[in-house]
């Protein structure tokens, strides 16, 4: 069949599917290799993979594996706009620790804000530029990610859910409104902004666990999209619309009260653990 016959009738299928070209081409599954640590990274008990597709470049993820054969439930973890860093990979095997596979995946590169203060950088190669949480490239990305997920060992496919912090966190958010395939979110002091509120009230049909600081501000990476107000109508609103939500608000928090309160770690981690045991999709 000649070239341009070929295109015709491609175009012509995806018309008829509702498909565009670009989103045909990001359905095609990633490619997942395994990779060396990153300069001074070099973590006992994780595994560092590329995951890779045409559209959306390279992109980093560390895997903390539970003991036993599995299958387990997953957690994909994206980070903030300050970047990647150890601390991700921290939450992973705190994960893992818990009976949950663990993924930190640099999804974007370089970090940067106030909130770089809050992590210790690890180098990402390759990975694609910074991008608006509700962008298309965004959700390309998350998409990616979670392909590669189901495909490591011992994952269960059906139990894979998705965490953000800050930017991460509206790209989770942002994702699953867009008809995402997460079992879960957990959204950490993610930004609410008053339509985004309105979609996710009507579209997310998972269960969403979110923690906030009650002092979450713009002095060290927030926004006035990530004041406590603006978690607090979230949460209502998904209430109110007959949803599952589940939220603890953390006093005297800022907006990376993860990363510098030890205390509010280990308590996130718990929460974590005991929703996803229990959250179906």
């Amino acid at each position: 069949m000649p070239g341009g016959v070929a295109m015709r009738v491609v175009l012509a299928v995806l018309a008829l599917t509702g498909t565009s070209l670009g989103a045909a081409a990001q359905q095609r599954p990633p490619v997942v290799t395994e990779v060396p640590a990153p300069a001074g990274a070099d973590i006992a008990g994780v595994q560092w993979m590329k995951v890779a597709t045409p559209d959306v470049g390279a992109m980093l993820i560390a895997i903390a594996r539970p003991s036993g054969v599995g299958p387990f439930p997953a957690l994909l973890i994206l980070h903030g706009t300050h970047g990647f860093g150890r601390e991700y990979v921290r939450l992973a095997q705190a994960m893992a620790r818990n009976g949950i596979v663990g993924v930190a995946a640099c999804w974007f590169a370089p970090g940067s804000g106030e909130g770089m203060r809050f992590i210790t950088p690890v180098p990402c190669a390759g990975a694609p530029a910074m991008t608006a949480p509700s962008s298309p490239a965004a959700h390309g990305r998350v998409d990616a990610l979670l392909q590669a997920v189901r495909t490591l060992p011992g994952v269960r496919r059906d139990r894979v859910a998705l965490m953000g912090h800050s930017r991460g966190a509206g790209a989770a958010l942002y994702y699953q409104i867009g008809n995402g395939s997460a079992s879960a979110l957990v959204l950490n002091s993610a930004g609410y902004p008053d339509e985004t509120v309105a979609k996710a009230a009507s579209a997310v049909k998972v269960p969403v666990l979110l923690f906030h600081g009650v002092a979450d501000n713009p002095a060290d990476g927030g926004s006035d999209y990530t004041r406590v107000e603006a978690a607090r109508r979230f949460e209502a609103a998904m209430k109110r619309a007959g949803k599952s939500v589940e939220a603890k608000y953390y006093d005297g928090a800022s907006h990376n009260g993860v990363f510098s309160n030890a205390t509010q770690f280990d308590d996130e981690v718990r929460r974590i653990a005991a929703f996803l045991t229990r959250a179906r999709p």
